[in-house]
Parts: structure tokens; C-alpha cells; sequence
């Protein structure tokens, strides 16, 4: 699942290289991942040009002159920047530009293209409760996320209504370089641990966005991230030893998911 690595990089890419573009047509594989008719939807982007392109935690926010395409790939996906004779084997959405070239959008499991008018923004259902992006966020933001909150860290820190962007992915090394137990409480977090988890969400976060994301996730001319496994500190490597203090990394049941944690870096005080 893309995270706000992935979706910022791409948001900057689309930004410079979809800029003034206008549609000229649309064709929908898979209507069900529209807010409305396709109909409707065509009708709203046809004839618009794209503005800006930002993005919203996992969702990527393209400004039209006639409104907001909001996308978000769901589980995975891609989103590429092609012509209709170089066009992806699979695809959901094609969004065709007056110079010829098309944007190919591809989700693998669910994802959503939804079209919301100018002034409608803020009443979108999917969007509008989202917190603020998770680089956004410095030491006294998070403090005040935290205040007079209960229940455990990582639950708090994937809740996408709290902090927008972080995902299963980056968690794991997130909560290791903050020297936090995933299951640690938030009221029992100290100030200087606040300002490690905050150092610790830049870190990581940022470095995979410089790398322009996780390997596993593909730009708009089909060229994967350089964000790899090499690069990931604990995530998902059970068995190894922590890069740390050379610890047994563990695989630990919290709640419904399953967490990566140096038993010895990150104890559950």
C-alpha cells in the first residue's frame, strides 16, 4: 500500500510533468471506485485543465480549473503516464489529454477517483477527516495530538483521523528509532520520548521520499522506487539481528496487526 512517501513523491512528480494539461476525454473501466455517475464524472473533467497537484496522506489531490480529482490507490496500484498505443495491460481510469498522451490509472485491490466541485472540498467524506500530514507534524504538534489521549502508540499513530500517512511499512522503523514499544501507552509517554518519536517520524519518512519511494511502487513512466529492503532498519526482518545492539529482531502480535520490534531497544515499560 502506497504511504506518504510514495504519494508525495508522486504528487511532486505529477505536479511538474501533468501541469497545464487538458483532458480531453475519459474512459472508466471500473466505475465502482467513483463518487459519482460516469456520466457525471466525465462531464466534470472534460474540458478541465490540471492546475496543481498536492497531496493528503495517501490521497493525491489534483486541482482542476473546474474542481478536485481526488485519487487514492487503495491497497496498490499505479498511476502512468503513457499514449494510447503504449497503454499498461491493466488499467481502471484513463484520462486523456489533448497532446496525446493519457494517464493510465491502475488500482490492484479497491481505489477511488472521486471529483468533488471547487468550494465542495472540504465537505468530502473521505477527506475531510483526515489529520494533518504526518511531516507536517513537529514536537509540540504532536504533543498536543497526544493530549489527554488513551489507548496504545501505534494504534494511534496508523489512525489516519490523528496522522495522515504513515502505513504499515514505515511503522515498524518509525517505533524503533524512537526507542518505543508499539504497544507502549500514550499517557505514559515523556516529553523527551515525544520529541524522539518526532525526530524519528521525519527520519524515516523523509528518507524514503528522497529515494522517491518504496521499491515495490512504480512512478508515472513505470520506474520503481530505490527506497529497499536495504534501507529498512527492522520492518519485516524477523530473525536478524538488530542493526543496533545485534538483538534477535521479534515478530510480535498488537491487535490486529503484527509488529517488528528489538526486544532490548524497545521494552514494554
Amino acid at each position: 500500500m502506497p504511504e506518504l512517501p510514495e504519494v508525495a513523491s508522486r504528487a511532486r512528480q505529477m505536479n511538474t510533468e501533468l501541469r497545464g494539461k487538458l483532458i480531453s476525454g475519459v474512459e472508466v473501466v471500473q466505475p465502482k471506485c467513483l463518487n459519482l455517475s460516469v456520466e457525471e464524472f466525465q462531464s466534470a473533467l472534460c474540458g478541465s485543465s490540471i492546475q496543481e497537484v498536492t497531496y493528503h496522506g495517501k490521497w493525491l489531490f489534483v486541482h482542476l480549473n473546474q474542481g478536485w480529482l481526488l485519487l487514492n490507490l487503495g491497497m496498490g496500484g499505479e498511476i502512468l503516464l503513457v499514449t494510447r498505443s503504449s497503454l499498461p495491460e491493466k488499467y481502471r481510469l484513463i484520462l486523456d489529454f489533448t497532446d496525446g498522451s493519457c494517464l493510465a490509472i491502475n488500482f490492484w485491490w479497491f481505489g477511488f477517483a472521486h471529483f468533488v466541485t471547487e468550494n465542495n472540498l472540504e465537505h468530502h467524506k473521505m477527506t475531510r477527516k483526515l489529520g494533518p500530514n504526518a511531516l507536517d507534524l513537529n514536537t509540540n504538534d504532536l504533543k498536543k495530538l497526544f493530549q489527554e489521549r488513551t489507548g496504545h502508540l501505534k494504534s494511534f499513530l496508523l489512525d489516519q483521523s490523528r496522522i495522515a500517512g504513515i502505513g504499515n511499512a514505515y511503522i515498524h522503523d518509525i517505533l524503533f528509532l524512537a526507542q518505543l514499544h508499539p504497544l507502549r501507552s500514550i499517557k505514559s509517554l515523556t516529553d523527551s520520548e515525544i520529541e524522539r518519536l518526532s525526530n524519528a517520524i521525519q527520519t524515516c519518512l523523509r528518507a524514503s521520499l528522497e529515494k522517491n519511494g518504496a521499491f515495490y511502487e512504480v512512478d508515472l513512466h513505470g520506474w520503481s522506487g530505490s527506497f529497499t529492503m536495504e534501507d529498512i532498519l527492522i520492518g519485516y526482518k524477523e530473525g536478524q539481528p538488530c542493526p543496533v545492539c545485534r538483538t534477535t529482531i521479534q515478530k510480535i502480535k498488537t491487535g490486529s496487526t503484527s509488529s517488528f520490534i528489538c526486544p532490548v531497544c524497545q521494552p514494554l515499560l
